[in-house]
């Protein structure tokens, strides 16, 4: 398993994305969302970790080269983000995930942290060649999903201490996703933080929900792509 940059065509331009492909050869098609810092190391990472567990992880680049050095830079960078751009690229990294060779399956799984798991939701919805949507805490105030015409299972994973995604907001989103006839499967750390999931942030990393979480997550991409 060795991960590198690779470009892919994205509204007829071109777009850059990190790909880690397993050691066996070939498996389902995942992609990776970033958090509002950008395609930074932590992201490849995962990527690499999906690709150890069998899968072929695409994590592109939605800032395009830049990456956030401080909440304040993140903060912005996340608020300039043009979503009907990064929908694009996410729709160019799926196409290039199902086109690639190593990539097994008729549709992919999209995966996305805080900013990126916002984004994992509305591309599923905009994307009927998406067939598994996992979101980690997502939040996006200017990201929107059609509910009306998601087809993916959906797996939300949440903190019980977030600030930003707090445990009435998960609520909501169950009802809104109930309201469109659609389900999704939802849990809630107890103890657990924002970002409990990125283990280069020591003070809000939780190893036993990070470690839960990436277990359900890998069982539920088994179990639908």
């Amino acid at each position: 398993m060795a991960g590198r940059m690779v470009e892919f065509q994205s509204n007829g331009g071109e777009a850059r994305g990190y790909l880690s492909t397993p050691e066996r050869g070939s498996g389902p098609g995942v992609v990776v969302i970033q958090e509002w810092w950008g395609l930074v190391p932590h992201v490849e990472d995962v990527a690499d970790r999906f690709a150890r567990d069998g899968f072929v992880a695409l994590a592109p680049d939605l800032y395009h080269g830049e990456v956030a050095r401080s909440p304040d830079e993140a903060g912005k960078m996340m608020m300039a983000l043009n979503i009907d751009r990064a929908e694009k690229d996410l729709r160019g990294a799926v196409e290039y995930l199902l086109n690639h060779e190593a990539t097994t399956g008729e549709t992919v799984g999209t995966v996305g942290f805080c900013m990126g798991g916002v984004l994992s939701l509305y591309a599923a919805s905009k994307n009927e060649r998406v067939g598994a949507c996992v979101v980690f805490y997502g939040i996006h105030p200017k990201a929107e999903p059609d509910f009306a015409a998601l087809r993916a299972p959906v797996l939300g994973l949440y903190a019980e201490r977030d600030q930003f995604v707090p445990p009435a907001a998960v609520r909501a989103l169950e009802a809104k996703m109930s309201e469109h006839g659609k389900s999704i499967e939802t849990h809630v750390y107890p103890g657990a933080d924002h970002a409990f999931f990125n283990d280069t942030r020591p003070e809000v990393y939780d190893p036993d929900a990070a470690a839960d979480a990436w277990r359900r997550t890998i069982e539920f991409f088994r179990a639908h792509l």
